[in-house]
C-alpha cells in the first residue's frame, strides 16, 4: 500500500490534493489538526493521511467512483462536526453544570414576579432596573424570601414624606392638580385632621372661582367644621387674606382644577401662589388615570413647584404601579393616599413599606 500525507488550510483542500494525486480509490487513514505557519497568519492546518493499494487491478466504473466520492463527503461532514460542533456542545453542557440549580429556579420565579408587576402597571424602565437587581442578587437570595427582597427593593426606590406643620408658626399649603381629582375634598380631610387631631388653628382660602358650586362646597364644609374661610378673586388679594389669618397655624389654599395643557391657566394659578408666598405645594393625582396621562400632568405642573404628591381615589384603582412610576420618574415623594369620600376618615398617611406592598400585591385592603 502506498501511504502519503496532505496538509492544507481546510479539510476540503487537503482531500482534493489527495484525490488529485492518488485518485478516487484512495482511502483516508487519519485526520488531525496541526499548528499552522504563524508567519502567514495561519493558526491551524489540517493533515490527512491517505493510502492506496498498488498496483491497481482494475479501474472503477463511474458509478463506483461516484459512490466513493459520496462516502468521502459524508466522512468529511462527520469530521467537521467532530471538530467544530462537539467541543461547542461540550462547553454548553459544562456551563449548564456550573450554574447552581437554585439560580435556574429563581430565574423562573423572578420572571413570574416581574410579570405580576407589569400587570400592576409598573413601567418598563423600572421593571428593567428591578430585573437587573434581582438577577444580580439571585445567588444570594433564597426562594422563600424572594418576594420580601423584591418588596424591599421597591421600597428603596419610592419616596415618601410626612405632613410637617408646627403650632404657632404659620404654614401655607396649596393643593394643585387637574380637574376632578378631588382637591377640595382632600383639603377638607386635611383641615379636619389638622384641627381635631393635631389641635391646630386652621384657615381656608379658595381661589376656585371658576367651577360652579366650588366655593359653596368649601363654605358649607367650613361652617360645619367651624373653620374660617375666605375667597380670593385676584392674586392681589392674597397678601391681605394671609394677613387676616396671621394668627392661624395652618392655611390651606384650594386652587382651581386646570387642564395641564392650558399653560395660561397654570400661569394664572402660579400668580396666586406666588402672591401668597406659599410654603408648600402638593400635587393631587387621580390614581385611576392612565400612566401616560399621569406623567403628562406631573410634567406640565412642574412650573408650580410642587414638592410632594397625593394620590386620590385609590379605592377605585385596579392597579398601583403608577404610584411607583411617578415617584421614581419625577423624583417626587408621596405624602397621602385618599380612599373614599368620607371626611376625615378616608385619607391614609403612607410609608415606603406600605406603598411597596400595595404596588406589588395590588390590594389596598388585606
Amino acid at each position: 500500500m502506498q501511504i502519503k500525507k496532505y496538509v492544507a488550510p481546510t479539510l476540503k483542500e487537503a482531500t482534493q490534493q489527495m484525490k488529485d494525486e492518488l485518485g478516487g480509490e484512495a482511502i483516508i487513514l487519519g485526520t488531525r489538526v496541526i499548528e499552522g505557519d504563524k508567519r502567514f497568519g495561519m493558526k491551524k492546518m489540517y493533515e490527512i493521511t491517505a493510502g492506496i493499494d498498488q498496483p491497481l487491478k482494475e479501474k472503477l466504473t463511474k458509478e463506483q467512483a461516484k459512490t466513493t466520492i459520496d462516502d468521502y463527503k459524508l466522512e468529511l461532514e462527520n469530521l467537521s462536526r467532530k471538530i467544530y460542533e462537539e467541543p461547542k456542545q461540550q462547553k454548553q453542557e459544562e456551563k449548564k453544570k456550573s450554574v447552581p440549580s437554585t439560580t435556574n429556579k429563581l430565574e423562573k420565579e423572578i420572571e413570574e414576579i416581574l410579570d405580576k408587576l407589569e400587570e400592576n402597571e409598573v413601567s418598563k424602565s423600572i421593571l428593567k432596573s428591578l430585573s437587573k437587581h434581582l438577577n444580580d442578587s439571585a445567588n444570594f437570595i433564597e426562594s422563600s424570601n424572594l418576594e420580601n427582597y423584591l418588596i424591599s427593593s421597591i421600597a428603596s426606590m419610592i419616596k415618601t414624606t410626612n405632613f410637617k406643620v408646627q403650632k404657632n408658626k404659620l404654614t401655607k399649603i396649596a393643593l394643585i392638580g387637574p380637574t376632578g381629582v378631588g382637591k377640595t375634598t382632600c383639603i377638607a380631610k386635611l383641615a379636619v385632621v389638622s384641627k381635631i387631631i393635631h389641635k391646630l388653628k386652621v384657615g381656608l382660602i379658595s381661589i376656585d372661582t371658576y367651577r360652579l358650586g366650588a366655593i359653596d362646597q368649601l363654605r358649607i364644609f367650613s361652617e360645619i367644621s367651624d373653620i374660617e374661610m375666605a375667597v380670593a378673586y385676584q392674586p392681589e388679594e392674597m397678601p391681605n387674606l394671609i394677613k387676616k389669618f396671621k394668627n392661624k397655624d395652618l392655611i390651606f389654599i384650594d386652587t382651581v382644577g386646570r387642564n395641564q395643557k392650558a399653560k395660561e391657566s397654570l400661569d394664572s394659578i402660579k400668580k396666586f401662589l406666588d402672591a401668597a408666598n406659599v410654603d408648600e405645594t402638593i400635587l393631587v393625582l387621580n390614581s385611576t388615570s392612565s400612566s401616560k396621562s399621569l406623567n403628562d400632568v406631573a410634567e406640565k405642573f412642574k412650573p408650580l413647584n410642587y414638592s410632594s404628591v397625593i394620590f386620590s381615589k385609590v379605592d377605585e384603582a385596579v392597579a398601583y404601579g403608577n404610584i411607583l412610576n411617578i415617584s421614581v420618574n419625577h423624583n417626587v415623594p408621596v405624602m397621602f393616599l385618599t380612599n373614599g369620600q368620607v371626611i376625615p376618615d378616608d385619607i391614609l398617611s403612607v410609608n415606603q413599606s406600605f406603598l411597596a406592598n400595595l404596588i406589588y400585591s395590588g390590594k389596598l385592603y388585606k
